[in-house]
Formats: structure tokens, C-alpha cells, sequence
């Protein structure tokens, strides 16, 4: 099975609900050789980024994917993807600034840029 099936290069996020909802857009770019660049859009943390070594992008069933992937932060993002309804559910977890392990479960839609 392939690491890098879903069929996007560029896929554009909001969240409904958890630490980030209404906060940020955010895009994410899935390039060839298997990293990731996350981009924040818009908010207070507008221009922030980042090229994350590994991405795993796999096909669940139909046109629902998983796309996942862990920070040089130590922060994981684990995101499921309708491409049939452009909603997605997703977990994010790590460690923040105070050293206290973070868990959130989040929801939101999405389009795919290219």
C-alpha cells in the first residue's frame, strides 16, 4: 500500500470546534519526495510555516482518506477526509510550552486547491 494516495497536492483547512476553531485557515502542500508544508493563512498567526520530513496520505474506503503527520514540533495531526462531502474529523497531540501532554479532537471542512 502506498504512503501517498490521496489525490491532492494542496489542500486548504478550517476548523468548527477544539483549540483552533474559527482561529486560522490553514494549507497544507503534500510534495513528491513525501514531505509536508503547512502554511497558517490567516489569524494572529498568519505566515507562520513549516516543511515537515514525512507525510502518510492513505485511502480508507471510497473517497475517505487519512492524512497524517508529525511536526519537528512533537506535535502529531492525524486528519480523516471526505472528499465526497469536504468535511473532516482530526486529532491533534503533543506536548505544549508548560510540558503537559495535549489531546484534542477537532472537526472541520476542507478543499482541495490543486
Amino acid at each position: 500500500m502506498s504512503r501517498h494516495e490521496l489525490p491532492a497536492k494542496t489542500i486548504r483547512w478550517k476548523f468548527n470546534d477544539g483549540p483552533m476553531a474559527g482561529k486560522s485557515s490553514f494549507e497544507h502542500e503534500l510534495h513528491d519526495d513525501g514531505t509536508i508544508t503547512w502554511r497558517v493563512l490567516d489569524g494572529e498567526a498568519k505566515g507562520a510555516s513549516a516543511q515537515e520530513k514525512e507525510y502518510a496520505a492513505m485511502k480508507i474506503a471510497g473517497n475517505v482518506y487519512v492524512l497524517s503527520y508529525l511536526g519537528a514540533s512533537g506535535h502529531t495531526l492525524t486528519t480523516v477526509l471526505n472528499t465526497d462531502t469536504h468535511e473532516l474529523v482530526a486529532v491533534a497531540s503533543g506536548t505544549n510550552a508548560k510540558g503537559e501532554k495535549e489531546w484534542f479532537p477537532m472537526t472541520g471542512t476542507f478543499e482541495i486547491v490543486e
